[in-house]
């Protein structure tokens, strides 16, 4: 295929999926347009729905296509929800346009257009290269909970079990290509609560104030230095995220005072022992801690697999990648119980912005790469 046809056919296919309205949890007609791009190619589309209410329904694909039996299993994962659009597009956010070299709509580069040179890689791919399957959610954006985590569940029910995970977020920064990551930190979210006695603010004998207390708590917390990173992770870090009363009287004292931190955490902590830790200091002040652990940290040290992808972007941009561990969270922090993965994309510049946009050069760059990786991965 010749380059003006690669690009051709990946931005038509990510044209598809970014014409699916698909803000989280995605359901649906985004599904459709991905199963007609795979079918064709050979693979076995299983698609369910998991979860209820608050946090569900959620729609999953797992598709496979099966190698000979005892060959390498290759795996791409990523997500086909997207963040609610906003306002004030140039152009509506799910009818993509092309301006130039750019396409623009929601979801061009987180991640539907990852996920269309994906389909692109693998339709060169013979069959007896191995097995390939694509591990796609409707749920990365949002809560996470009847997602990526119930296409484990699944892939374990069938006995699938991937040799290594390659997800298609979108990791690079200035140009396609300058990082990998190889790791994320860990998250925590904590609810703090201090409870008071209202009261007016004149008789203040009468009344017991919360505020004073959880801005206490949270000078205290604000203090803690958790650590000064590690060889692969930089410093843990806990932001304050939101401070919340609820007030309208000039003249009461309140009963009630809340607030939330948020913890971003290397390999030296766990989950747990953090929210141990704050809870703690929450009930020295008179307050309460509720905590939700979003994912733990983990790290693919370097190896074969990063040397893999590293080489293949060498190939096709000359450019030789940075491994990294920084950024957010995403569902690589599920996939890494199931076996080695990493994170390579597209440039992240406009994600979850207004007229985000993909370069169509990088698409199909992009799926060159990706076909590099598949191979060498399912070889090795």
């Amino acid at each position: 295929m010749t380059d003006a046809s690669t690009t051709a056919s990946v931005a038509e296919m990510a044209e598809r999926l970014i014409a699916c309205p698909s803000v989280t949890p995605a359901q649906g007609l985004v599904f459709d347009a991905l199963e007609q791009m795979l079918a064709p190619l050979g693979f076995a589309i299983d698609r369910f729905v998991a979860g209820e209410a608050p946090d569900g329904p959620v729609e999953n694909m797992l598709a496979v296509r099966e190698g000979p039996k005892g060959s390498r299993h290759f795996a791409f994962a990523g997500h086909l929800d997207v963040v609610p659009p906003g306002e004030g597009w140039t152009s509506a956010p799910f009818a993509p346009e092309t301006r130039g070299e750019l396409l623009y709509g929601r979801g061009a580069v987180d991640m539907k257009g990852s996920i269309a040179s994906m389909v692109a890689a693998v339709a060169d791919l013979p069959a007896d290269a191995g097995t390939i399957s694509f591990i796609i959610t409707g749920d990365e954006e949002g809560p996470a909970v009847f997602g990526t985590r119930a296409l484990i569940d699944r892939m374990r029910e069938r006995g699938l079990q991937p040799d290594l995970c390659l997800v298609g977020e979108p990791t690079s920064v200035h140009r396609l290509g300058d990082m990998v990551k190889i790791g994320r930190r860990g998250s925590v979210n904590i609810w703090l609560e201090v409870e008071g006695t209202q009261g007016h603010v004149a008789y203040p004998h009468n009344a017991d104030n919360p505020i004073p207390k959880l801005v206490a708590m949270l000078a205290e917390l604000d203090a803690l230095v958790l650590d000064e990173g590690t060889e692969w992770f930089q410093a843990s870090n806990l932001e304050i995220t939101e401070l919340e009363v609820g007030n309208t009287a000039h003249n009461v004292i309140p009963a009630l005072a809340k607030a939330r931190i948020s913890i971003r955490f290397n390999a030296l902590h766990t989950g747990a022992e953090l929210a141990a830790r704050v809870t703690e200091i929450a009930e020295k002040h008179g307050g309460r801690a509720r905590p939700i652990i979003s994912g733990e940290s983990f790290l693919t040290p370097p190896g074969e697999f990063s040397q893999i992808i590293c080489d293949a972007v060498e190939v096709e941009t000359g450019i030789v990648p940075e491994l990294s561990t920084s950024g957010g969270t995403s569902d690589a922090r599920f996939l890494k119980d199931v076996c080695p993965v990493i994170e390579f994309g597209l440039c992240n510049a406009t994600m979850h912005k207004r007229d985000e946009a993909v370069a169509l050069p990088d698409l199909a760059t992009l799926a060159r790469i990706y076909a590099r990786i598949a191979r060498a991965a399912l070889a090795h």
